[in-house]
């Protein structure tokens, strides 16, 4: 066995030639034809591409039916839908007129006053109502402390920065705007827009990041200004700013350490109030943006006033001077 020369398991070639081969037909030769030019991207249905295109023609079509700045969309944007949970959360949002596409009550839902006021008006003013299992309210919140009731809000469409200042120039009163830095609580958002609607301002600017939104909560505490005034976000807030003074546009800011007593400013020519945090104030590159630094006389030992009611008193000030 050791002097056999054929290892195990190896194929023993035939000595017999091989026969011919079947030729393909033509095809490898049509194969290599040119299949004439390639379709651009956009063209290209499952290509990134022809889906950004196509979103971007579907907004366009929603921009061109003519709704007004300001106002809700339902378009997806940077922020999806808002889910208010909650019985009380829900009757006050519709209570104050905050905009909904849909009111969620699960199956089996014990019923109270809120849950009746809040479908019946929902059903007063269009919204749709659906009757939906538990379970899916169970998935649709993060902690299915839902209470059975739950309110879709849109995504809120904001302004453009220079949309807001176009508008205030073309007004029969000169430009009053105000912008939030360092502002994350919705409320305080809320409330400022709030005072501005009240006195006679022409919009609210925020940055866009590091800031409070216009969510339901902003929406319920605006008590419904915020469908009347418009709020824009602003990539930059620095350099909006920088703008609307090259507009002729006085940049006042309002901080507890200003060197400007509220009782020696004029605010009778376009100006624009930026409000900072009660705790960090203004950043320092907004800071070094403002014209002056104002700050409220207070009498008592008060070290600051909170962001939106510094505001208010500001903002009632400066309609008192321009009454005058």
């Amino acid at each position: 066995m050791a002097g056999n020369s054929q290892r195990r398991g190896a194929i023993r070639k035939s000595g017999t030639k091989k026969g011919q081969t079947v030729g393909s037909g033509g095809q490898r030769r049509r194969s290599l034809e040119g299949r004439g030019a390639t379709p651009p991207a956009e063209a290209r249905v499952y290509h990134p591409a022809a889906k950004r295109a196509a979103a971007a023609k579907k907004a366009a079509a929603k921009q061109a039916q003519g709704r007004p700045s300001g106002r809700p969309s339902t378009r997806k944007g940077d922020d999806g839908p808002e889910l208010v949970l909650g019985r009380n959360p829900v009757v006050e949002c519709l209570r104050a007129g905050v905009p909904a596409t849909a009111l969620y009550v699960a199956n089996g839902t014990e019923n109270d006053e809120r849950l009746t006021e809040s479908v019946k008006i929902a059903a007063d003013t269009g919204i749709s109502i659906l009757e939906v299992p538990r379970t899916d309210l169970d998935r649709m919140s993060s902690n299915g402390l839902h209470q059975g009731l739950a309110l879709q809000v849109p995504p809120y469409r904001y302004a453009h920065p220079d949309d807001l200042l176009a508008s205030a120039l073309a007004s029969d009163t000169p430009p009053l705007l105000v912008a939030l830095d360092n502002i994350s609580d919705p409320r305080n958002l809320g409330a400022v827009i709030r005072s501005v609607a009240a006195f006679g301002g022409h919009g609210v600017v925020i940055p866009q990041r590091r800031s409070a939104s216009v969510t339901a909560v902003a929406w319920r505490t605006s008590a419904g200004a915020a469908a009347r005034l418009p709020v824009a976000r602003a990539t930059n807030l620095t350099r909006t700013l920088k703008d609307w003074a090259k507009a002729g546009l006085q940049i006042v800011g309002l901080d507890a350490g200003g060197d400007t007593s509220l009782d020696d400013f004029e605010a009778t020519t376009p100006t624009v109030v930026v409000v900072g945090s009660e705790g960090k104030g203004l950043s320092r590159l907004v800071r070094e943006t403002c014209d002056s630094i104002l700050s409220i006389p207070m009498a008592g030992e008060v070290e600051s006033l909170n962001a939106s009611v510094a505001a208010g008193v500001l903002l009632a000030d400066i309609a008192r001077q321009r009454r005058g």
